[in-house]
């Protein structure tokens, strides 16, 4: 399959770009193709000014089995044994989970399925996510000998440290309700009403200042990493430079004259 195929793109009329992951038959795997492809989907939505959000859907029974074990378990047969190939996927797997965050435009998880290891990864690497409430999680390196390394990363940004530690000591499944408990994603809704769902939220999120929601989502991440003090000096001056900008002068006028604003994203 063409990274075409494998990676379905549709952009509707306001600005909400739909990704779906469509390699079935492997269970919508993070092979190199798809990393590939993911990885170019993303650096371009970012950059496109047509694209408002980003919503990261998946065909078939799995919305993603994570990496492909088959394809991994094949490069071991290079001269040192896999070295220099499992490195280069895994930073390459990094690079597009990093890729997410980094995105200026808000990353929704539209979740159907199963999403295990690097798949989970994916989920939690997103900025928001919505489940079918059939939908289940898991890291289950421990089951392979394989610990989950890469994908803790993104899940004990996501959820408490003891919820992420059992799901990385067990390997157990989580059903999509204790998902959301422990905030994997953000709810859950029935299969049916998954889709709508998901696009509600992305309409309404898509209703606001590019530059806006692109000033909030830099901030957010680069803050929770640092001390408190440090956090607070710099979101001080992200709300100083913001407010010096043409979308929240003209917001601000908006609310105070009761009107509807005029985003310029800028």
């Amino acid at each position: 399959m063409t990274q075409s195929d494998i990676l379905l793109r549709e952009l509707d009329d306001s600005g909400i770009l739909r990704l779906t992951l469509n390699d079935v038959g492997r269970r919508n795997a993070l092979s190199e193709a798809m990393l590939t492809a993911l990885g170019g989907a993303f650096t371009e939505a970012g950059r496109d000014p047509l694209v408002r959000v980003i919503v990261l859907a998946a065909n078939g029974p799995a919305y993603c089995a994570g990496h492909d074990l088959k394809e991994m378990t094949a490069g071991r047969d290079g001269p040192d044994g896999g070295w220099a190939y499992f490195t280069r996927i895994m930073t390459q797997c990094s690079g597009v989970m990093q890729g997410i965050v980094n995105c200026p435009k808000p990353v929704i998880a539209e979740v159907t399925g199963v999403a295990t290891a690097a798949g989970c990864q994916l989920v939690a690497s997103c900025d928001l996510a919505i489940a079918a409430d059939t939908a289940r999680f898991s890291t289950p390196g421990v089951h392979i000998g394989l610990f989950c390394s890469t994908p803790m990363v993104a899940l004990s940004r996501n959820v408490a440290n003891k919820h992420a530690m059992e799901m990385l000591l067990t390997g157990d499944m989580t059903p999509a309700d204790r998902a959301a408990e422990i905030g994997l994603v953000n709810r859950t809704v029935g299969t049916d009403d998954l889709r709508d769902a998901v696009m509600e939220m992305a309409r309404k999120i898509a209703s606001k200042s590019s530059m806006t929601l692109a000033t909030g989502k830099r901030a957010f991440y680069a803050q929770r990493e640092m001390p408190l003090a440090e956090a607070y000096a710099y979101a001080s001056q992200v709300m100083v430079d913001n407010m010096l900008a043409r979308d929240a002068e003209e917001g601000i006028g908006a609310f105070i004259e009761k009107r509807a604003p005029q985003w310029q994203d800028a």
